[in-house]
C-alpha cells in the first residue's frame, strides 16, 4: 500500500489530471490519505471521478472535481484557475498524470494523430506548468511531478507519436525546473509497464516480468509511493525517478 503514516502534505492542495481512474485515481488517494486537499481532473470520466473524490472523502479527506479536455489549450490554460476556485485555495501540487497512448509507426502516423498527441501529452503540462506558477501564492512549497514513461529515455519506434511527445516531456521537465526555480520544484516519474493499456493497441508488449532486473512489474501503489517521496525531498528538483523494476537499465530487445 502506498505510504500514508503522516500527514506531512496537511494544508497543501493538489491537482491531479486523469485522476478519476486507474493510476490517477491510486494517486488521488494517495495524496488525501497524507493530507492534501485534492482537485480530481476528469475529461469525460464524470461518474468515476465522483466515486474517486467519495472515496477520498469517506476516509475524511478533501476532494473536488474539475473537467477539462487537455487537447483545447484555452481549456488547459483555465483549469488551474477553475481548480483553485473550486477548492477555494490556490493550488500548490500538480500531478501531470493524464496522457493518451496511442499505437502507430512513424510511416502510418497521421498529422492528426500527431497534433492530438503532443497537444495531451506534451502542450498540456506546459501550459498547465505556466498557469500553476501564475496563481501561486506565499511563498510556501511548490511541486510539478509529471508522469512520463520509460521510452523516453530509452525510445523505440511503435507509438511513434506518443514516444516523442514523452521524450519531450522529459526536457519539458528538466527545463521547467530551471525555468521555475527556486519557486517550484519540478520532477518526473518515468514508468514502465504499470497497467496494460485500457484499450488494445497495436504493437504493445509488456515486458516479461522474468525479464525484468527485480522479476516484478511496478504497481499502481508503487508510483504513488514515488510521488510521495519526491514530494517529501526538498532538495529535488530536475530529477527522473524511474519506477520500471529496473527496465531502464536494460536495451530494448
Amino acid at each position: 500500500m502506498a505510504r500514508d503514516s503522516r500527514k506531512f502534505l496537511d494544508g497543501r492542495t493538489a491537482l491531479v489530471t486523469g485522476g478519476a481512474r486507474r493510476l490517477g485515481r491510486v494517486m488521488a488517494s494517495a495524496l488525501a490519505r497524507a493530507g492534501a486537499t485534492v482537485v480530481v481532473h476528469h475529461h469525460t470520466s464524470r461518474d468515476d471521478a465522483r466515486a474517486t473524490a467519495a472515496g477520498i472523502e469517506v476516509l475524511g479527506g478533501r476532494a473536488f472535481l474539475v473537467d477539462g479536455d487537455l487537447a483545447d489549450p484555452r481549456a488547459t490554460s483555465a483549469l488551474c484557475r477553475r481548480a483553485a476556485d473550486v477548492c477555494a485555495a490556490p493550488l500548490d501540487i500538480l500531478v501531470n498524470n493524464a496522457s493518451i497512448f496511442a499505437p502507430g509507426a512513424a510511416a502510418s502516423t497521421t498529422a492528426a494523430e500527431w497534433d492530438h498527441a503532443q497537444a495531451v501529452n506534451l502542450r498540456a503540462p506546459f501550459l498547465l506548468a505556466q498557469a500553476f506558477a501564475a496563481q501561486l501564492a506565499g511563498d510556501g512549497p511548490a511541486d510539478i511531478v509529471n508522469l512520463n514513461d520509460g521510452r523516453a529515455l530509452r525510445p523505440g519506434c511503435d507509438h511513434f507519436a506518443y514516444t516523442v511527445s514523452k521524450v519531450g516531456l522529459h526536457g519539458l521537465t528538466r527545463s521547467l525546473a530551471l525555468a521555475l526555480a527556486p519557486r517550484v520544484r519540478v520532477n518526473e516519474l518515468a514508468l514502465g509497464a504499470v497497467l496494460p493499456p485500457e484499450v488494445p493497441a497495436g504493437g504493445y508488449q509488456r515486458t516479461p516480468r522474468e525479464a525484468l532486473p527485480l522479476r516484478r512489474y511496478p504497481t499502481c501503489d508503487d508510483v504513488a509511493d514515488a510521488l510521495l517521496f519526491v514530494l517529501a525531498a526538498p532538495a529535488l528538483t530536475g530529477q527522473t525517478v524511474h519506477v520500471d523494476g529496473g527496465q531502464h537499465l536494460q536495451p530494448w530487445s
